[in-house]
């Protein structure tokens, strides 16, 4: 009943629910099916289901019951979630989706207006999945002005963590902290691009780590605003990389006069100090060329860096818009001008493949910003 295309019988593209003799599908008539399949609504030909309607009717149905603001009709202001749900395909999934009972009281208390139809409504609201998919369609449609999704559910988290804290005055410390601080950094990368779930991870640890910290004081007999430089050494000293993040806390507490400004750990950074060898290097970069074993992102990656010298952190940010094809070579834009893929590597990643034996040192001036040119092979 799902099944649909050009009946090989009649040549007529629709419903084909039959088979002929060799099994292929065909439609109602070429099969002789006396049951016809179309809706009584709309006329769609295919599946139905009580009342001989479609599941797109069916589904139309569904949300008018749900989001009735108590007038028989739907609610004015959630017309566009309505329009957005029938638009999409598969109607089954939808249908399904409503029969979940989250799903059925928050779009009723939508509609009677129970919970405002704010991001504010919606964030003191359970479960928290269910809520941020609704949200997202409600987003899509433009029910709500956008906003970025990660930033939501940091919120959401936030107040999750504030609420489990007894002590008042670590917990209000903790809100202007996150309010003040946290907050105010997060929108503004916000205003750049979407969050990654890395970026509010990291934040979520810093929020943990400062409760941490607060109570770990407290057993102290003191206060944030008595905290000295021997309680800030014993706190690192016990566990300097899983308490690191609570000094985004402290440096705030600081230059807010809510403590003493005191010293805090540098930042280490562990380098092998010894240089790449040429012959390592090549070893390295014949397996990211050969090694089909490898992921193909991080065998890109790896050349990129094996190469020309590329930082990590700046082939992270490159994206398809960066890579042009003019029908003899492919760049790969990390910089002005182009540089093109040294031999033998070019050789490797196009048409004809030889084993690459040697392979020239990184471009010069590859960490200031050069570009890389590739194969179509090779993207």
């Amino acid at each position: 009943m799902r099944v649909r295309g050009l009946c090989p019988c009649c040549n007529t593209d629709r419903l084909l629910p039959g088979r002929d003799t060799g099994g292929t599908p065909i439609c109602r008539d070429c099969a002789g099916i006396a049951r016809d399949f179309f809706c009584d609504r709309c006329g769609f030909e295919g599946l139905l289901l009580g009342g001989r309607l479609c599941e797109r009717c069916t589904l139309a149905d569904t949300l008018v019951r749900l989001l009735d603001d108590g007038t028989g009709r739907v609610a004015p202001e959630v017309l566009p979630l309505v329009k957005i749900l029938l638009d999409m395909g598969r109607p089954k999934s939808r249908l399904i989706w409503l029969r979940n009972p989250n799903v059925v009281r928050l779009l009723q208390d939508l509609a009677t207006g129970s919970i405002p139809l704010t991001h504010e409504g919606l964030h003191q609201e359970t479960p928290w999945r269910t809520v941020t998919h609704l949200r997202d369609l409600l987003m899509d449609s433009g029910v709500l002005p956008r906003v970025d999704r990660q930033l939501i559910l940091y919120q959401r988290w936030l107040t999750e963590r504030l609420a489990v804290i007894e002590e008042p005055e670590h917990r209000q410390l903790l809100r202007h902290f996150a309010t003040w601080h946290q907050m105010r950094r997060l929108r503004a990368k916000v205003e750049k691009g979407p969050l990654g779930r890395s970026q509010t991870n990291h934040t979520k640890q810093e929020v943990t780590q400062a409760g941490a910290f607060l109570a770990w004081l407290a057993d102290r007999g003191r206060a944030i605003g008595q905290c000295q430089q021997a309680d800030i050494d014993a706190w690192h000293t016990e566990s300097l990389a899983t308490r690191r993040p609570s000094q985004s806390f402290l440096r705030w507490c600081m230059k807010t006069g809510r403590m003493p400004r005191l010293a805090l750990p540098p930042a280490v950074i562990t380098q092998d100090p010894e240089s790449l060898h040429q012959h390592r290097r090549l070893a390295m970069l014949r397996r990211v060329l050969n090694d089909d074993s490898l992921p193909l992102r991080a065998r890109v990656a790896a050349a990129l860096v094996l190469l020309y010298a590329q930082p990590v952190s700046r082939i992270a940010r490159l994206t398809i818009d960066y890579v042009t094809d003019d029908e003899t070579t492919v760049t790969v834009q990390l910089g002005d001008p182009p540089s093109p893929l040294p031999e033998p590597v070019a050789v490797r990643c196009g048409p004809t493949s030889s084993p690459v034996s040697t392979c020239p040192t990184p471009a010069a001036g590859a960490r200031s910003g050069s570009s890389l040119a590739v194969s179509p092979d090779s993207r």
